[in-house]
């Protein structure tokens, strides 16, 4: 598969380095040399300085017999010119990254397909869902609906009074089959788990569980139940306009945002939250507006830096559940070893979901676990596959894999060695992200 990405940004750049793990053609385009820099020399892909609008920067990169073209800048319209320009010179599907929300409304989509734009893909949009999802449990650092809801994924981080702690997987201590441990992080490490292991104080800890079981998880895990009702956001930027719309009517909001004019342009898109005219960096501010009284914080101004040391305040004050977006996807390991609660980064989000769409169809759904170097993949089992075959632990899964769960006829099921994964089946799986074109031929 050959793929033309134009804009070397972080999106960019984080996806063509994915990408280039691949059995791919990927060539990188950016009108700044600087942003390219060195990657063709360090990473197996084509770097090219040019302008995605320019019909001659575009021919001479062969966009011609790309089968996806991806245009990722910063620029909307540049990103929409270039895909219709593209798709006119040859290539055969089309990606733009855009800012309005209009454009992914449904009856909205047969009219960008009729254009020549296949996919659109808006980072802000996506980044919010994230934020409503980790807003519904303040106990886990992130929760990740798989498979239409069937199972979800839960992310705890282990305090010194969690029942697990010192309880190794060979000792049956796990054997309940209400959760399932796929994966911990421990400082810089990712650690697929095996008999011998065990869960620490200040692991990072990833476990698959049906709905039913979340309450059980969260005893053994040694977390307090809290119910969030009183939100502070910090900064009226587009994340936060979209998340303050998706939250439930009964939730308390506040929005904090030092830009006047753009207070009265957040008062005219958000009808269920109070707009507040006012620095959420300052803490005399933060404490005049209840930040003293919020269950959840989460920082989302442009800027990384201020968004992480908010969020630091906002612990000092009490505060419970924080979500810092992070821009600088540097600056996310530190944001997780200051221990802030939550880290987004939308980013690393968009290209996860791109990367999924150039994966097998046995692939339904990939997600990047942004503090972890692992993904969670949702595959079809298909008749006659490798998975059927055996029992899970005779199939011979690649190191550094394991299953967490199925779905089968639309009920979720954790697995133990002695599942055995039936055509049909949906089937949640844990890997280190150099791993799953491994895992493909296990399900064709």
């Amino acid at each position: 598969m050959r793929i033309v990405i134009a804009g070397a940004g972080e999106v960019g750049t984080h996806l063509a380095k994915l990408l280039s793990r691949e059995n791919m053609e990927i060539s990188l385009m950016d009108e700044s040399a600087e942003r390219l820099g060195d990657l063709d020399a360090n990473y197996d892909l084509i770097t090219r300085v040019g302008n995605p609008t320019s019909i001659h920067d575009l021919t001479d990169i062969g966009v011609k017999d790309a089968d996806l073209f991806i245009s990722v800048t910063p620029s909307e319209t540049e990103n929409m010119t270039s895909c219709l320009i593209a798709n006119q010179l040859g290539a055969k599907k089309t990606l733009a990254r855009i800012d309005n929300y209009e454009y992914l409304l449904p009856e909205n989509r047969r009219f960008f397909e009729d254009m020549g734009l296949n996919h659109l893909i808006y980072p802000e949009v996506l980044a919010a869902h994230e934020i409503v999802e980790s807003l519904h449990t303040n106990w886990l650092r992130y929760r990740i609906s798989l498979c239409e809801g069937a199972l979800q994924m839960s992310v705890v981080k282990i305090r010194e009074n969690a029942p697990v702690i010192g309880q190794t997987f060979a000792s049956g201590y796990y054997d309940h089959g209400c959760y399932r441990i796929v994966a911990i992080k421990r400082g810089q490490d990712t650690i697929i788990p095996k008999g011998t292991d065990e869960v620490q104080a200040d692991d990072m800890v990833y476990a698959i569980c049906t709905k039913e079981n979340i309450e059980f998880m969260r005893e053994q895990f040694g977390k307090p139940k809290r119910e969030i009702k009183n939100v502070i956001f910090y900064g009226g930027t587009r994340i936060t306009q979209k998340a303050a719309q998706q939250l439930p009517s009964d939730m308390n909001i506040k929005i904090l945002e030092a830009n006047k004019d753009l207070c009265y342009h957040l008062s005219e898109k958000v009808n269920n939250a109070l707009i507040i005219n006012v620095d959420g960096s300052d803490m005399e501010s933060l404490k005049e507006e209840g930040i003293q009284d919020a269950d959840a914080f989460v920082a989302v101004t442009d800027h990384s830096e201020a968004n992480i040391f908010a969020c630091l305040a906002a612990k000092r004050f009490g505060v419970k559940k924080t979500i810092a977006e992070v821009e600088n996807i540097d600056y996310i390991a530190m944001a997780e070893g200051l221990d802030i609660g939550t880290v987004l980064n939308k980013k690393t989000i968009a290209a996860s979901y791109i990367y999924q769409m150039l994966l097998n169809a046995s692939v339904l759904n990939v997600r990047n676990l942004t503090t972890a170097d692992a993904q969670i993949v949702e595959f079809m089992a298909t008749e006659g596959s490798r998975v059927t075959r055996k029992k899970i632990r005779d199939v011979g899964l690649p190191d550094e894999s394991t299953i967490g769960g199925i779905v089968r006829a639309g009920e979720g099921l954790l697995v133990n060695g002695d599942t055995e994964v039936l055509p049909g089946d949906q089937v949640v799986v844990l890997c280190k992200s150099h791993v799953i074109r491994k895992l493909e031929k296990y399900f064709k």
